[in-house]
């Protein structure tokens, strides 16, 4: 009777569908100390794990699969399953991003970053940049600041005007140059040999990236920006097929702890990051607020990029000026959100 009730048993098992466990590879170019990678992707794989049960889970690769600006066509061409990265690294290529590096938006990278993602959904994502790809996930850094080598009176307006400053990808290559300063073009990785050669005579950084770069030895001055001087643009993004290839049930549960959530952990991980190392400057570093005077003449200067970035925005269809509107109205409306949970 045990033997016909065990093979009655495994003919029922092997009549029931197998379960179908899906592991992701992501890919990852930063430093796994990076909070990036330790206070956003980790996370962000242990709560898919989570919510699915454990039915789709991810695996980080030890090894960048090649450079940074790559890391979307890996994703768009299933080099990995999930990738992510910073627009502003393939110029031109996402102009909709323009949105959210403009300056002076805001001091919460929680705020913007939750703004950002429900203009996406709702807005943004009409205009076509990402239909290759499944998007999980955008927001920005905190506000980018800037930092000199130099005893000159910070609260000069003609601050940076012919200052060497190292600059990454997208806006802020613009913001440099319309503030009198000379870009020049190196990534993060390079930016302290770019200080201490002389190469370059300061930075604009937010706070956090100062102090991961380890800049703080190299850099006398700051000046902090009310809303900052730009913001940078970050995307983390799924292989379309290999989300098609999830069941509909995995899909929801994947979206439930992406899209806003993951927006809203990552300008978390940026808020603290920020603080934690606009501590560790002082006594190391003389941060100064920018003056009345300074700040009305930087925004009169980069007005005319701001328009010029706007167009750009409604070259893919979008209307531009009313999604600015909507954009920091998104922004304002997050901000009382924070404050109504005492963040």
């Amino acid at each position: 009777m045990n033997k016909l009730i065990s093979a009655s048993l495994l003919a029922l098992a092997a009549a029931l569908p197998a379960s179908a466990q899906t592991t992701l590879t992501v890919a990852n170019w930063l430093p796994p100390s990076h909070p990036l990678v330790s206070e956003v992707i980790v996370p962000m794989t242990e709560a898919i794990a989570e919510a699915t049960g454990g039915e789709v889970t991810a695996n980080i690769l030890p090894a960048p699969l090649g450079p940074p600006p790559a890391h979307f066509d890996f994703a768009v061409n299933g080099v990995a399953d999930i990738t992510f990265g910073v627009q502003g690294y393939s110029p031109g290529r996402f102009k909709t991003t323009n949105l959210a590096e403009l300056p002076f938006l805001g001091n919460s990278a929680e705020a913007i970053s939750v703004a950002y993602w429900r203009m996406f959904d709702k807005t943004l994502k009409g205009a076509g940049e990402y239909d290759q790809v499944k998007v999980l996930g955008v927001f920005t850094h905190g506000p980018g600041e800037i930092f000199l080598k130099t005893s000159a009176d910070p609260s000069s307006v003609d601050l940076l005007k012919g200052a060497k400053l190292r600059v990454g990808g997208g806006i802020v290559h613009t913001v440099a140059t319309e503030l009198g300063a000379v870009p020049v073009e190196g990534p993060s990785s390079k930016a302290y040999e770019l200080l201490s050669q002389g190469v370059a005579d300061g930075i604009l950084f937010p706070y956090e990236s100062v102090n991961f770069f380890k800049l703080i030895p190299q850099l006398d001055v700051g000046v902090s920006v009310p809303g900052g001087l730009y913001n940078t643009s970050f995307y983390v993004v799924m292989n379309k097929a290999k989300w098609e290839s999830l069941t509909p049930d995995e899909q929801a549960q994947i979206d439930s702890v992406t899209g806003e959530a993951l927006a809203r952990m990552a300008g978390q991980m940026w808020d603290r990051a920020d603080a934690a190392g606009k501590a560790a400057m002082d006594g190391e570093i003389a941060i100064t607020p920018a003056s009345d005077v300074q700040l009305a003449a930087w925004e009169e200067a980069l007005s005319p990029v701001i328009k010029a970035k706007l167009a750009e925005v409604a070259e893919t269809g979008i209307d531009a000026d009313a999604a600015y509107a909507a954009f920091k109205a998104e922004i304002e409306a997050a901000s009382a959100e924070m404050g109504a949970k005492g963040e």
